[in-house]
């Protein structure tokens, strides 16, 4: 059974040798040009998407608007993103033990802040790569402790693999 990433994980692609992807540091965070009128009432958050080369030749990556989606609460509802605010990666040539990130700001309700999907489809070298996603929430690694930020990323992780699993279940019977 397919199953998401989290937010900090890696993932690698097995048609490019070499080339991993993450989204992470996942936070509550002001655009730097101003909030979008649009964007009225709703909160505010950042997210990184980078992409890593460990192979041994360079690839021409794009990851520009229209690649990027995000979904946020219980049912999935579309995040405004500010593509005024964010910065692509925009053919760009990622050298071996290179990495270029983006960087996107999105907002939506508060309330529907801890549970964010972020779903992928990376150009590379003009070819279309497979979509990946990863799930998290805003909010969810603050705390005093480290082990507070842990046992917060173990539970949406079981989270998540228990309503694949009953996903999957329901679909076979």
């Amino acid at each position: 059974m397919y199953e998401p990433n989290l937010v900090e994980d890696w993932q690698e692609y097995d048609e490019h040798a070499g080339l991993r992807v993450r989204v992470h540091r996942l936070e509550r965070a002001e655009p730097p040009r101003g909030r979008d009128d649009a964007a009225e009432g709703l909160t505010y958050f950042r997210l990184r998407v980078t992409v890593e080369n460990r192979g041994e030749r360079s690839f021409g990556v794009h990851l520009e608007d229209g690649q990027i989606d995000v979904r946020l609460g219980v049912d999935g509802e579309s995040a405004f993103i500010d593509w005024r605010n964010s910065q692509f990666i925009e053919g760009f040539d990622v050298y071996p033990l290179r990495r270029a990130t983006a960087v996107l700001y999105a907002a939506g309700p508060e309330t529907a802040l801890g549970q964010v999907d972020v779903q992928i489809q990376l150009r590379v070298d003009e070819e279309w790569a497979g979509r990946r996603m990863w799930v998290g929430g805003v909010g969810l690694h603050e705390g005093a402790a480290g082990a507070t930020a842990g046992a917060g990323r173990d539970s949406l992780a079981r989270q998540v693999s228990n309503f694949l699993r009953d996903q999957a279940e329901e679909g076979t019977a």
